[in-house]
């Protein structure tokens, strides 16, 4: 940890700084530390840091505190940590300092909820055959998750968050260089990092070719990419990456076989649900898509499979909290998968699971097909909060 001044109530008091990194593995921990989120409580609905216990998560104002001028009045605790959160990590250290003067032993958040949605945690995987090494990127703050595929000196990326660091900094942990990108499909919760990696690092960007559109009104993408099909084969050292077409989230949503041991599903198949078809205004089409891919799976797929998504809940975490299920368990335990064994009973299911998609998702298809550019606080303000990609 490192240490700011802070100005304001308890200035001239230096106050240590927790990183996202450090902050997640003292969470994951299990350490009882209170959260204390500072911005207004419209922002803190829009995504937290965390998880944490209800009763250990603090949201109240500055003013509020300082005007009280006494913390245990809101309920938080002496005799626990406190880590304190705003947006960009400087009013939580005015108020991590004036903590500090009541006896508190409290630390700031460095650069706050824009800091933590950005936050990759690497989670190495048993990996597939064919495959050295499997590292999960699990974005915490998002709930998404992206992949590292190495297999000798060469590595597949696999949905890159704009990022990149975390996956380069795996391939080269691993002795290996990044020689082929991939996304799933074309997201609308995050801005992919794919395009950008591939063109640093002279790889190509695999994409499924349906996706490269703006689905809204059919605008063609800008974005040069190596088309993706059902049955492309992309070698990585001994092993191979194999592309299912699996519609229904988008119309070019694509899982990708890594030997015989993995799937990497994107936003069609979850831990606990199916990707939702109803975020371009497409939802009757995208719906029997969605129930194709979803019978494909529950009978045609590998059950030993281990099936690795984009996204997830907390709910869906392993014990050794990575993300991910062999396909025999998901036929008997997701609800969604089962339903798609009566077509109908499934249609209406999605139909009355059908809810509005965030307005920004719009926007951020269209960055993802290059035909709009954000800078990047633009981008914070967007990606904020946690995915809403899943049916139910």
């Amino acid at each position: 940890m490192t240490g700011r001044d802070a100005a304001g109530p308890g200035a001239g008091r230096t106050v240590l700084e927790v990183t996202p990194a450090e902050l997640a593995r003292t969470l994951e921990g299990g350490a009882p530390v209170q959260l204390l989120d500072v911005r207004a409580p419209e922002r803190v609905e829009r995504g937290v840091v965390g998880p944490v216990p209800d009763e250990r998560f603090f949201n109240v104002r500055g003013s509020e505190l300082f005007a009280r001028d006494d913390p245990e009045a809101h309920g938080l605790d002496p005799a626990h940590e406190v880590a304190v959160v705003c947006g960009h990590g400087n009013d939580s250290l005015r108020v991590a300092a004036w903590l500090v003067s009541k006896g508190y032993d409290a630390h700031s958040l460095s650069g706050g909820v824009t800091a933590w949605m950005r936050l990759s945690v690497p989670r190495p995987l048993a990996p597939p055959e064919g495959f050295d090494r499997l590292v999960q990127l699990d974005r915490v703050g998002k709930g998404a998750l992206g992949y590292l595929l190495v297999s000798g000196d060469e590595a597949a990326a696999i949905d890159v968050s704009r990022w990149t660091d975390a996956w380069e900094r795996a391939a080269e942990e691993a002795g290996a260089r990044i020689t082929a990108v991939f996304d799933t499909h074309v997201h609308a919760d995050y801005i992919s990092g794919g395009p950008a990696l591939a063109e640093r690092l002279a790889a190509p960007w695999y994409l499924h070719p349906a996706d490269m559109v703006w689905p809204y009104d059919g605008t063609p993408g800008r974005l040069g990419h190596e088309p993706l099909a059902e049955g492309t084969d992309v070698p990585i050292g001994r092993g191979t990456v194999r592309a299912l077409h699996t519609p229904g989230h988008t119309e070019g949503s694509v899982s990708l076989v890594a030997g015989d041991g993995a799937v990497f599903t994107g936003d069609f198949l979850f831990v606990d649900s199916l990707g939702r078809p109803d975020l371009a205004g497409r939802t009757e089409a995208w719906s029997e898509d969605l129930w194709r891919s979803a019978e494909r799976a529950r009978t045609d797929w590998d059950p030993g499979w281990v099936v690795r998504p984009a996204h997830y809940t907390d709910s869906e975490r392993n014990r050794d909290r990575s993300i991910g299920r062999p396909l025999a368990r998901l036929r008997e335990e997701n609800e969604a998968l089962r339903r798609s064994a009566e077509r109908d009973a499934f249609l209406a299911w999605v139909r009355e699971s059908e809810r509005p998609a965030p307005d920004a998702y719009r926007l951020m298809k269209a960055i993802n097909v290059g035909l709009v550019e954000a800078g990047p606080d633009e981008s914070d303000a967007l990606e904020a909060g946690r995915h809403e990609c899943a049916l139910g």
